[in-house]
């Protein structure tokens, strides 16, 4: 007898991720497949299309494999991915060059065009948010300006997750959250809008369809189905930025809820049940993957990131000795920076190693430690660093709640927060308890759900999350002592960005 299950597929930056899901929400199978990141220039941000469809192509042909042998029957599949994107198609279809991708920071100029011609406040009015380097719309401006041959080429203009669902379906769409990312919606009306169209010249018939999360935009054709042994005719639901997907994942998809996630990126996501717009544009305001909801978001750009950087770079020796004892070498450098004391002993590190959205909203902030001495050692780096995305994550939160949402909890998304050490220092940074979830892949697994409400396996979006998503027993609570001492240091983390903006040394040297 066949049992029933859902797929979820992720189009991350470093990978693509897959989850074949039951109904109740238990993780049936699971695969990834890795994509490389092409950076020809500093600040740029490159992935060939064709190379995610790919490792798609593996990952969906490796779950199909696993669903027939437990005899399980898949009834949809649910997609999300890294957002903003800019993934430009010709006439037939075919990717006319690399797309740029959401942590792209070649587009300040095109920003600033964008501002000009629709006007800061009218655009933030609209779209609820600043033009910023990474969304969608300035890099449409920058191929035009600076590639105009391929720019007279482009025909479809689709999201890095609705590249896969093209190559799936045949068929051009997107959700709401996503297309919220691109700076071209009418968050109000969640739909295109035809002034900032208009304003940039951007032909409508370029866009995708924009339908809610769990809306069924197409199926799988004869040919998809054949490189992927997915059945043809299966349901693909619009799904989701990874974000709003992760929320969904994590249940987070009222008001009052909210997540922290420190994958790549760090982010704080609160839901709203309505549109509230931060008066600076400092946070992003969303539709929310949940029909009708929105949300409120904050980002820094190089959370774990960052750490990452740190290992490839100055880890030589721990990740050796890590391969050499069959340890992971993340391990090794929390093991550092455990017996270090709180405030690294006055070292701060500012994680802006890719420029920075929220708050500051400027793509040529630059990170670094500050206070270094003779006395600090490897383990105060690291140390630094988890205190200091931490700290960025904390900027995004003050405003959010100053916006009137106030969450008891958050949520934990993403590979940084399965640190029982970066988890007690963001939960006494932010002052709040961080529950952990059974089902950690939080955007494939909220992909999948979001299909599931689409087949009407569940009848709304809260019920899916009622009946899959089980939290972990144990919760981090914040330390009050560490709680303390974070928020004296935080008093001084949040002079740093200012004195070294005003000091200069963030302006562009030239090459």
């Amino acid at each position: 007898m066949k049992r029933h299950g859902l797929l979820g597929l992720d189009i991350g930056t470093s990978g693509c991720k897959g989850l074949l899901v039951s109904l109740e929400g238990r993780v049936l199978g699971a695969q990834s497949a890795e994509h490389p990141l092409l950076v020809p220039r500093p600040g740029w941000a490159e992935q060939e299309p064709e190379v995610w469809w790919e490792a798609s192509v593996a990952v969906l042909k490796r779950l199909a494999e696993q669903a027939e042998e437990q005899k399980i029957e898949i009834l949809a599949l649910g997609l999300t991915g890294q957002m903003h994107g800019a993934v430009f198609l010709d006439s037939l279809g075919n990717p006319i060059r690399p797309a740029l991708l959401w942590n792209d920071g070649r587009t300040a100029g095109e920003c600033r065009e964008i501002e000009e011609r629709v006007g800061p406040q009218r655009l933030r009015e609209i779209a609820g948010n600043p033009a910023l380097t990474g969304f969608q719309a300035p890099k449409i401006l920058w191929l035009r300006k600076n590639e105009p041959e391929a720019y007279a080429r482009v025909r479809h203009l689709l999201l890095p997750k609705d590249f896969i669902r093209y190559r799936l379906t045949g068929g051009f769409a997107t959700d709401a959250s996503d297309a919220a990312g691109t700076l071209l919606l009418d968050l109000a009306r969640r739909d295109y809008s035809p002034e900032i169209l208009g304003a940039l010249e951007i032909p409508p018939e370029w866009l995708p369809s924009v339908h809610e999360g769990p809306q069924i935009t197409g199926y799988v054709s004869p040919e998809a189905a054949r490189r992927t042994g997915l059945p043809a005719g299966l349901p693909v639901a619009a799904g989701g930025g990874d974000n709003a997907a992760a929320a969904v994942g994590s249940g987070v998809v009222r008001e009052g809820t909210a997540s922290v996630s420190v994958g790549t990126s760090g982010v704080i996501f609160a839901p709203s049940d309505r549109l509230r717009l931060d008066p600076e544009g400092a946070l992003h305001a969303f539709c929310h993957a949940v029909p009708g909801k929105y949300h409120l978001m904050g980002v820094v750009l190089s959370a774990g990131g960052s750490l990452r950087w740190y290992r490839d770079t100055l880890a030589g020796e721990e990740v050796a000795a890590a391969q050499g004892a069959g340890r992971d070498p993340y391990e090794v450098l929390m093991d550092q920076a455990g017996p270090i004391p709180a405030g690294a002993e006055g070292l701060y590190f500012l994680p802006y190693l890719a420029g920075e959205r929220t708050p500051h909203l400027d793509p040529q902030a630059r990170g670094g430690w500050v206070g270094l001495s003779l006395a600090h050692r490897k383990g105060h780096l690291v140390r630094a660093i988890l205190e200091g995305v931490a700290f960025a994550l904390k900027d995004s939160l003050v405003r959010i709640t100053a916006l009137g949402i106030q969450p008891e909890a958050l949520r934990t998304v993403g590979g940084g927060m399965r640190s029982p050490l970066w988890r007690a220092i963001v939960a006494a940074t932010l002052e709040a308890p961080l529950q952990g979830l059974e089902v950690e892949e939080g955007p494939a697994f909220g992909a999948a759900l979001l299909a599931g409400v689409g087949v009407e396996v569940y009848p709304d979006v809260d019920e899916a999350v009622a009946k899959a998503v089980r939290l972990k027993p144990e919760t981090t609570f914040p330390d009050p002592r560490l709680a303390q001492t974070y928020q004296e240091l935080y008093r001084q983390y949040i002079r740093l960005y200012p004195a070294l903006k005003e000091s200069g040394v963030f302006r562009v040297h030239p090459k």
